[in-house]
Formats: C-alpha cells, structure tokens, sequence
C-alpha cells in the first residue's frame, strides 16, 4: 500500500509540473508574439501647429515719444522801459487777433514829456524866425556896405576920398559881410535845433503808442506773467507767451537706429494718454544726435486742436513704410546670420526654404520671396525639426472674432 501510495504521488507531482511547464511556455510564446506585432505597428507622427500663408496689409512704424510744445512760440514784452502797468486786457486761454491790445502802461510821464517838446518846438520855430529876420537885415546892410566901397574905389582914385575914409568903407563891407555869415549859420543852428526837438518828438510819440502792448499776431494765449502795478521791462520775462495760430507738435525722441527711416512729411499717430489719438505729419527731423544718449529729435505737425495742451507726454507712430504681401508668424522665421527661413509641411514632411523678409508689423513678417499663399509653415522656428520629418499638421482654431 505505501509502495502504491508513493508511485501514484510522483506520478501526480510529474502530471502537475508538465501541465506548469506547458502553461508557461504557451504564455512566453504569447508575449513575445504580442511584442512582435507592437513592433510590427506603425508609429503615429508627432502633431505640429501650423500657419497658412496669406496676404495682409504691412505698415512699418517707427515709435517717438516727448512733449507736446507750440509750432511757433511769440514772446511778447513791451517796447518802452521803466513804466508801471496800468491794465491787463487778456488772460491765459484767450484767443487773440493780429494788433489786439494785451496791457496798457501808465502814459502820464511821456504825457508831460509830450509837452515840454511842444514847448522846445514852439521855441526852436521862433529861432528860425528870428534868425531869417537877422539874415535880411544882414544881407541889406552887407549890401549898401558894398555899394559904398564900390563908390569910394573911383573916388579914392581920383583924389576926392582920403585913404582913411577907404579903409572904414572897406572895413565895414566886410564888417557887415561877416554878419550876414553869422546870421546864415545862426538859422542853420536853428533848423538844427528844431529837427532835433521834432527827432525828440517823434521817440516821444513812438513810446506813447507803445504803451499799449499788442499781440504781434493772432494766436492763443499759453502764459501771462503780467501784474497790474509791476513795472515793465523789455529784457525781463515776457509779459505774454502766445501760441502763433493755435499750432500745437510734437517734439519727440527717437532711437537713432530707426531715423534713417523717417522722413519729411511721413504720417504719424500721436497719444495722448487720458485723451485720445491725433492724426499728424513729421515736419522736421533734425540733423544732430545726442552723442550721450544716442537720440534724435523729430517733430509732428497737429495743427490746431483746443484739446491739447502744450507740455503734455505724448507718443507717436511715424509710418516710415506700408506694402501689401505674404505674411507669416515672426515666430515661424528663424535668422542665421544672414540668412532667414522657414519650415514648410508639405505632404505630411517637414521641408526648410529660405526667403526673403520684408516689413514687420505686430506679430506678422512679410515675406517677399520662398513661400506661396496657402502654404503651411511651422509656426514656431527652431523645434526640432528636419528636413523630411513626417509630421501630423495641426491647424489653430479660429479665434471667437474671426468665426463667420
């Protein structure tokens, strides 16, 4: 029995490790023909975002920023010195005409002085009266002095007249001859004095009609440093600042690098921040660069607008170029040296083309050669990405505004 027992327990045992043996070699078959089908798969190809090509508009801009200032600035201080204001006629803000009057100065003392010279003119007129009065009584008495010498020559000749009644007649011809002379030159004096008075005159009136300051043209107002009672000077501060026409620009910097794309009459958007967008036109750009800070000057032209005020911060835009090409993502071009390119899928592949840049507007370069509309090109430059790559392209979905 135990002989029997034992046999029929190796024969179970045996039974038992074969079936395990057979099950575990079918499952090792198993594996190693599922891995070999997995292999045997097609590998899926990555997904890439891409862009289509298409035409849009290009405006190259160049940024400017500074203070808005008058186009013309006029200066006005009075032409007569040392007197007080009596009144101010204008204030900051006003709008002014050609000749209007701004101030009027106290006139009393050039009032007085305008007298006095009626006086010396009176005077200086009587002069000249007297001295042709003298001058025709000088020229008859010269004259019958020089009759009576003619008539004593022949007398003296003949015997009839001493020498010494001769030499008195002569004396006196030139007596009286040097008297005419004097009484010439004393109307000379005369008629001098009296162009000087009239001079005087004539200075007197012209600081009298100073005494109104006037606006030398029509414009408005920026400054008033004027008081009433405060005496006026002309080398001082200006009584007035006035903007010539109401022209306001804007002086601006800008980076040296982008004035060589800037030029006279190029149009440009300024901001004002808190007040909104104007409309101008570059009217100077200036010839020197600051040599410390590498920055130009330009100045935009806005005209006349009562919403800006002068001294504000301004930034512009000045379109230095516009055009109208292909455009692709400035992500998409990548630059080596010299050389731009892009990646382009074709058929599922990956192909690099070299083009040709043009403007840059946003985020969008123009492209002016290397590249057809509807072409799809990566939109990121520089993956890792080569040429024949076979890859799944995927494009963006349109954003909510460009939904039809």
């Amino acid at each position: 029995m135990n002989f029997k027992t034992f046999l029929f327990g190796v024969l179970a045992v045996g039974a038992v490790s074969g079936g395990a043996y057979l099950y575990l070699e079918k499952r090792h078959t198993a594996e190693i023909q599922a891995a070999r089908l997995e292999e045997a798969k097609p590998i899926a190809a990555p997904a890439v975002t891409v862009m289509k090509v298409t035409t849009e508009n290009f405006v190259e801009t160049a940024a400017v920023s500074g203070s808005l200032v008058p186009r013309e600035e006029i200066l006005v201080s009075p032409e007569v010195d040392g007197l007080r204001v009596l009144e101010l006629l204008a204030d900051e803000g006003d709008k002014v005409k050609k000749g209007q009057v701004l101030a009027r100065l106290v006139a009393e003392q050039l009032d007085a002085q305008l007298a006095q010279n009626d006086a010396n003119l009176a005077r200086s007129t009587a002069a000249i009266a007297q001295a042709e009065s003298q001058i025709v009584q000088a020229e008859a008495q010269a004259k019958e002095a020089a009759a009576q010498l003619d008539r004593a020559v022949p007398l003296k000749q003949s015997g009839y007249l001493s020498g010494s009644m001769y030499d008195q007649r002569e004396s006196a011809a030139r007596t009286t001859q040097a008297q005419l002379l004097a009484a010439r030159d004393g109307l000379k004096a005369a008629n001098a004095e009296k162009a000087q008075v009239e001079a005087q005159r004539r200075e007197l009136q012209w600081r009298r009609s100073n005494t109104d300051v006037t606006s030398p043209e029509d414009g408005v107002i920026s400054r008033r440093t004027a008081r009433i009672g405060a005496m006026a000077a002309a080398n001082g501060e200006p009584m007035f600042r006035i903007i010539e026409k109401g022209e306001i620009e804007l002086d601006a910097e800008i980076v040296e690098t982008e004035m060589k794309n800037v030029r006279v009459g190029q149009k440009a958007i300024v901001t004002v921040p808190q007040v909104g967008d104007f409309e101008g036109k570059v009217r100077l750009v200036s010839p020197e660069v600051d040599k410390t800070a590498r920055l130009g000057r330009v100045k935009i032209f806005l005209g006349i607008n009562p919403v800006l005020r002068i001294g504000s911060y301004a930034r512009g835009r000045i379109e230095t170029a516009s055009s109208r090409g292909l455009a692709v993502p400035s992500s998409a071009v990548a630059f080596d040296h010299d050389l731009a390119s892009v990646q382009v899928v074709s058929d599922n592949k990956v192909h690099r083309r070299v083009v040709k840049v043009g403007l840059v507007t946003n985020d969008l370069i123009e492209i002016k050669d290397g590249v057809s509309e509807g072409d799809l090109v990566v939109t990121r430059a520089g993956t890792f990405l080569r040429d024949g790559d076979v890859v799944r392209p995927v494009l963006p979905e349109p954003r909510l505004s460009e939904v039809k």
